[in-house]
């Protein structure tokens, strides 16, 4: 990133894959100690309740259909299919040459989202806005000033009074007693994005 960003660089949405660590991930030894242990107490019980009906069954034999269903069922597990990522079916679906497109992810739709349920529940309760909205754009306006100009609003409150304006700073240090119209709040965001 170079040494400026806008407020879309920031909502932007770029998902992580979490990282395993090999130290969780046991060795193939313990796969394979857990496997016989698996398969040894499948046979105990199995000869216990055998034994319990009245029927004689061989061990080997017994054994040997033990390992083999476990083989059978290890192969298949290792050569099906991965299981389809999961996804949220929106109502809105979106149509490609085609096909429908239920997997793609959006990063303005989710950057949309992000902001569109708080800001409706913000026009119930005022005290969402001001305990939900209001830290995201004091955040979003620390981080501007931060980038453009090296400041926060903590680490220099006159300077970034002045860059921020009378009214953006009044704004975002006096909570509004109720949320902003929406024209006032795209004012806000304007005025934001001219920091």
């Amino acid at each position: 990133m170079s040494g400026s960003a806008s407020i879309d660089d920031l909502l932007t949405f770029e998902e992580e894959r979490p990282k395993r660590d090999d130290r969780d991930k046991p060795g193939r030894a313990g796969r394979v100690f857990r496997a016989l242990a698996g398969n040894a107490a499948l046979v105990a019980v199995l000869v216990v309740g055998l034994r319990a009906v009245g029927l004689q069954v061989s061990l080997v034999i017994l054994v040997a259909g033990v390992f083999a269903v476990s083989a059978v069922r290890r192969i298949a597990a290792a050569l099906a299919a991965p299981p389809p990522p999961a996804t949220r079916r929106s109502s809105t679906t979106q149509y490609d040459e085609g096909t429908w497109n239920w997997g793609a992810r959006d990063a303005l739709r989710a950057a949309i989202n992000g902001w569109e349920l708080p800001l409706d529940w913000s026009t119930t309760r005022p005290e969402r806005f001001t305990g939900v909205i209001l830290p995201r754009l004091a955040e979003l306006a620390d981080e501007r000033l931060r980038l453009k100009h090296g400041v926060t609003r903590e680490s220099d409150p006159g300077r970034a009074r002045a860059l921020l304006g009378d009214r953006l700073w009044t704004f975002l240090e006096s909570p509004p007693r109720r949320p902003p119209s929406p024209r006032d709040l795209a004012v806000i965001v304007a005025e934001l994005e001219k920091i």
